[in-house]
């Protein structure tokens, strides 16, 4: 699948989904692979949660009413429930959903990005190879995630908050903006924004009709790509 452009219009004519990623954890500082280890939040990240929170405070009443959900995570768990509180809103009325818990990094979690090139550099290889389609021992490749993701995004039935992961916003990102697999990897993550995506049409995204992402100033956010993380 790597190298190939995905389909669009994953979501459903009229729903808006704001794409939140956790806060900074110490793994994420120390650039370790975390994947479904639960890892909490640093005080970096519980600035960033509040910060989100403080963004979307500016769209209330409306946004109240939306669907808040959460990856099972502790670092998205807490993420969720400051940014609630940040926007006066109960930290608890939101639901659990295990479909968009991160990218399960399998034998390379708990490892330093930059130790793999000694520990493991058949494994580095291969991903160099196939970023979008390699798969760690045990764990997913990025075309895994995508698979996981992808209906999930496709059964939204209303407005959605969705505080995830760096893997769960690059492919939901690719998903609904078409993108080319082999950018996917390669995409900014951001953990002091949040981004929105819904169908209309982009002025400044080459006039494409399909679906539009905004970061929380309200910019497109037609993809950036930078070193993989």
């Amino acid at each position: 699948m790597s190298g190939q452009t995905q389909d669009t219009a994953v979501l459903k004519p009229g729903i808006t989904l704001y794409l939140i990623r956790h806060g900074e954890t110490d793994w994420n500082r120390a650039q370790r692979y975390q994947g479904q280890r639960d890892i909490p939040l640093n005080d970096t990240g519980r600035a960033q949660a509040r910060r989100n929170g403080a963004v979307l405070k500016g769209m209330l009443p409306e946004i109240a009413a939306l669907d808040f959900v959460s990856s099972p995570l502790s670092r998205a768990v807490e993420t969720m429930e400051l940014l609630r509180a940040e926007m006066g809103l109960d930290p608890k009325a939101y639901r659990h959903e295990t479909l968009i818990r991160e990218l399960h990094y399998g034998h390379w979690e708990g490892h330093l990005q930059s130790e793999l090139a000694g520990t493991d550099p058949e494994g580095v290889a291969a991903k160099a190879l196939d970023p979008f389609g390699w798969r760690p021992r045990n764990g997913e490749s990025y075309a895994d995630l995508t698979d996981r993701i992808t209906p999930w995004i496709a059964a939204l039935e209303r407005d959605t908050v969705a505080i995830t992961h760096g893997g769960v916003s690059r492919v939901a990102r690719g998903a609904i903006l078409s993108l080319d697999t082999k950018t996917v990897p390669t995409l900014e993550v951001p953990q002091d924004k949040s981004s929105s995506f819904a169908t209309a049409r982009c002025a400044g995204c080459e006039g494409k009709l399909g679906a539009v992402g905004r970061n929380s100033l309200g910019l497109c956010t037609w993809p950036k790509r930078i070193a993989p993380a």
